[in-house]
């Protein structure tokens, strides 16, 4: 009897309990003892206290290692950093293309209708993936990376994306690029000047030939003298479908493509990149060159044939606008744009 008697109390002491407890639940109290200990013993806080520590430990660790480096061997360390950088860059760019494509599929946005800074993030970003495509796949079998590090190591222009360049391999690289373009520009003119031969128009090839003998004495053609002789390019002799295959192959180079490709494949690359310039011109245009920043300024004008880093910001500045005002007026004139009227009668 007694012991029932316990047992009733204990339960009724135990009703009492979750009675209170449920009341100070209704009535938002709680035990700051009860919420204390919660906080200690949070199994999530825990984590990341851990991961805080780890983190800070890598760091701590990396350091040590990078001033290590720095002092022992700086030709190294100079390798190290420019690689570490580099797939900082690599990844952010990863995500820009990212977010980008997923707002065209979101929004519905056309290729055409990106910004500037947009497009040519894009286009960028797929030579850059398509450069290192053959890089990845030599480094899949089995101890290959060794040769691939070695490759990367003396072989940095062929391999390895800007991403991965230090600034003065930037430079150097730009000049060689450059040069093998200018390598090509006297081919261009002869073709030039040997298909304007064909054309019926006298005044016009009179006035197409006085402008390739200006670019090879070294002048700058004015913009109203290519305008002149623009109509030319839209029909036989110096329409895309007319050129010659080793005209192809002298003006691939102008737009960074191979020359080493049958003549019905360089031709589809030189109307797809010829197109895809002028989509960039448009942009471009909308965006006003003067809204581009120092380096921005120089690889557009670098990427359209000048040697930019030999020039000022303004001369950079006014060479683009004339690139531009000519670019403008070949929508809907030129078929395939003329390769952009020969890559503008061969920029300098």
């Amino acid at each position: 009897m007694a012991l029932s008697c316990s047992r009733l109390s204990n339960n009724l002491s135990l009703l009492r309990l979750l009675r209170l407890q449920s009341h100070r639940i209704t009535t938002g109290i709680s035990s700051p003892c009860f919420c204390q200990q919660s906080r200690c013993y949070s199994s999530s806080e825990v984590r990341r206290g851990i991961g805080r520590y780890v983190t800070s430990s890598l760091r701590w660790v990396n350091g040590k290692y990078e001033n290590f480096l720095k002092k022992r061997f700086p030709r190294y360390y100079l390798l190290y950093h420019t690689f570490v950088e580099g797939f900082k860059l690599l990844f952010r760019d990863a995500k820009d293309v990212g977010n980008i494509k997923r707002k065209m599929s979101r929004d519905g946005i056309a290729h055409r209708d990106l910004s500037y800074r947009e497009m040519e993030k894009l286009r960028q970003f797929r030579r850059d993936v398509l450069k290192g495509v053959p890089l990845v796949l030599l480094s899949i079998p089995p101890f290959a990376n060794y040769l691939v590090f070695l490759l990367m190591y003396f072989f940095p222009r062929q391999v390895l994306t800007p991403h991965f360049w230090t600034p003065k391999q930037q430079v150097e690289f730009r000049q060689l690029y450059h040069s093998l373009r200018l390598g090509r520009h006297p081919a261009v003119i002869r073709e030039l000047r040997r298909a304007s031969g064909a054309v019926p128009d006298g005044d016009l090839r009179s006035r197409l030939d006085d402008l390739c003998t200006q670019v090879q004495k070294g002048s700058t053609p004015q913009v109203w003298e290519i305008l002149a002789v623009r109509g030319l390019f839209s029909g036989a002799p110096l329409s895309m479908s007319q050129l010659s295959v080793n005209q192809m192959r002298n003006l691939s180079p102008l737009l960074f493509l191979t020359p080493r490709l049958p003549g019905f494949l360089m031709g589809r690359r030189l109307t797809s990149h010829a197109s895809e310039l002028l989509a960039l011109d448009r942009a471009l245009g909308k965006l006003g060159p003067g809204q581009l920043s120092e380096s921005e300024l120089r690889q557009a004008c670098y990427l359209r044939g000048l040697d930019s880093d030999r020039l000022g910001v303004d001369r950079c500045r006014e060479w683009l606008d004339r690139w531009l005002r000519v670019s403008s007026s070949l929508g809907g004139i030129l078929k395939n744009a003329g390769v952009l009227v020969e890559v503008m009668i061969t920029s300098h």
